[in-house]
């Protein structure tokens, strides 16, 4: 029997993403945190030369996720297929979409029947959108965490989600919390915090994991979108040119 109370509970909590590209590093970056459980595999999807997308809400729909990033294979920009797939959906007022394309043009989505706060906000290569959030200043902190500068794209991205968390309430709110950053010169990146007491502050030790030199090493060797071949005697034979 399943404990309403429990899901009750769990979906009462408050849920937020940010979507950026980092025109620097050609690459484009997602993070998203909720009261819910596993938060990586419901809200964020990614192709490296396509863009980025967070799909939430009260009755979120993994296809929506999907479904743009596939729009946006075909040349559509990141309104263009937020649009045709809000349009074709008549359960869209109980879901929330955000898409940022190869561009770096973003869009997004948020339907009435969203518990409040819901919305959105666009900025120039970026997009920030939540639900059942203290208030609109919980996207506008993550956004100013985001265009904060003189730090590395990933240390921006989860000082974004850090914002959020401090601007929306207590982080004992939020139990899950992810990372996804997409790129065309280097592997991707997929952290995910699925159930933890303080899944920002684990998200951030598991960043830091990812730079120890072992891991750092390997990552150089296997193979990304622009040198799909790539190995470690490539690797030194490019070394002994």
């Amino acid at each position: 029997m399943i404990n309403t109370r429990a899901v009750r509970k769990v979906r009462g909590k408050m849920t937020f993403s940010l979507l950026a590209y980092d025109p620097d590093s050609k690459s484009w970056g997602g993070v998203a945190a909720t009261g819910n459980l596993c938060v990586g595999g419901w809200v964020l999807r990614g192709r490296a030369g396509t863009g980025l997308s967070a799909s939430q809400g009260h009755a979120p729909s993994t296809m929506w996720g999907e479904d743009v990033l596939n729009l946006m294979d075909q040349e559509l920009s990141a309104t263009e297929g937020v649009n045709r797939l809000v349009q074709a959906d008549p359960g869209r007022e109980w879901r929330q979409l955000s898409a940022l394309d190869k561009n770096g043009d973003a869009d997004a989505f948020s339907g009435a029947s969203n518990a409040d706060f819901k919305g959105h906000i666009v900025r120039d290569g970026l997009v920030a959108s939540g639900n059942i959030l203290a208030g609109r200043e919980v996207l506008e902190a993550m956004l100013e965490a985001m265009e904060s500068t003189g730090k590395p794209f990933e240390d921006r991205l989860l000082a974004a989600l850090e914002a959020g968390s401090q601007a929306g309430g207590d982080e004992r709110g939020v139990q899950s919390a992810a990372m996804l950053v997409v790129s065309e010169n280097s592997p991707t990146l997929d952290l995910r915090i699925d159930w933890h007491e303080t899944p920002i502050s684990a998200l951030g030790q598991l960043l830091a994991q990812t730079r120890g030199s072992d891991y750092r090493d390997w990552l150089d060797v296997v193979p990304t979108a622009s040198d799909p071949f790539r190995t470690p005697e490539s690797k030194n034979s490019a070394k002994d040119i």
